[in-house]
């Protein structure tokens, strides 16, 4: 009996002690680098696969989190001053410092020398990419990092592009190489994981409430319901 009672023992522990090692393949504050490509009006103003509103809002979860949680973050912009504008408020309002944007000519963020150097200097072999629109800048940068070993995820709702026709197949097209779709409240969540994490808890709620849609109007009604 005693056998038996210190097998179970032995069983729970070894579950408990697996229970607390999470998978390497999630997303964590450290081990990341999120770049913002292209969040700027003029590629907005074409973009059909989302709602704008959705768009902004989903940018603003992506943008607060890497704030929150201090994630090494790289914005990028194309020809922000002579055709596509300045990025999305939601971008401004994380990172108000618009000197420290990265502004290119290419395409592919990838093939901008100082892009690239941003972004590789962080040192974090998985990159989290989000912008638009997703065939050209996205597809571009990923392909690309993923050529040379990155491991790669596309937030997928906080990206965009002229039809979902061409949303959908450059995620299609990405994925069939590696990547690793995410969506925007995924990425917030996931970085945050336990809720006992009282340094961010606030935070992060705070942030869902602002731009998190049903959710956030849950969490402010749960809020206001359960002081009575």
């Amino acid at each position: 009996m005693k056998k038996i009672i210190l097998s179970l023992v032995l069983a729970v522990t070894s579950l408990s002690a697996f229970a607390q090692k999470p998978s390497p393949n999630l997303l964590n504050p450290t081990n990341h680098t999120l770049v913002l490509i292209d969040h700027e009006g003029q590629m907005a103003f074409a973009t059909k696969s989302i709602d704008a509103i959705d768009l902004r809002n989903n940018t603003g979860l992506v943008a607060g989190a890497s704030k929150i949680f201090n994630v090494p973050t790289v914005v990028t912009t194309v020809a922000e001053h002579s055709f596509s504008g300045p990025v999305f408020p939601e971008i401004l309002e994380a990172y108000p410092d618009r000197t420290k944007y990265i502004d290119r000519t290419t395409m592919n963020t990838w093939e901008d020398v100082n892009a690239h150097k941003a972004i590789t200097e962080k040192g974090k072999k998985k990159i989290v990419f989000a912008g638009l629109w997703t065939s050209v800048c996205i597809v571009g940068p990923t392909l690309s990092a993923i050529s040379e070993g990155y491991e790669v995820y596309v937030i997928t709702d906080a990206s965009g592009d002229i039809s979902t026709e061409a949303h959908n197949q450059a995620i299609t097209r990405m994925v069939q190489v590696g990547a690793k779709p995410i969506t925007s409240l995924q990425y917030l969540l996931e970085l945050q994981r336990d809720w006992s994490r009282k340094e961010t808890y606030k935070a992060v709620n705070d942030l869902a409430v602002k731009y998190g849609g049903a959710y956030g109007i849950g969490i402010q009604y749960a809020r206001e319901m359960l002081k009575h």
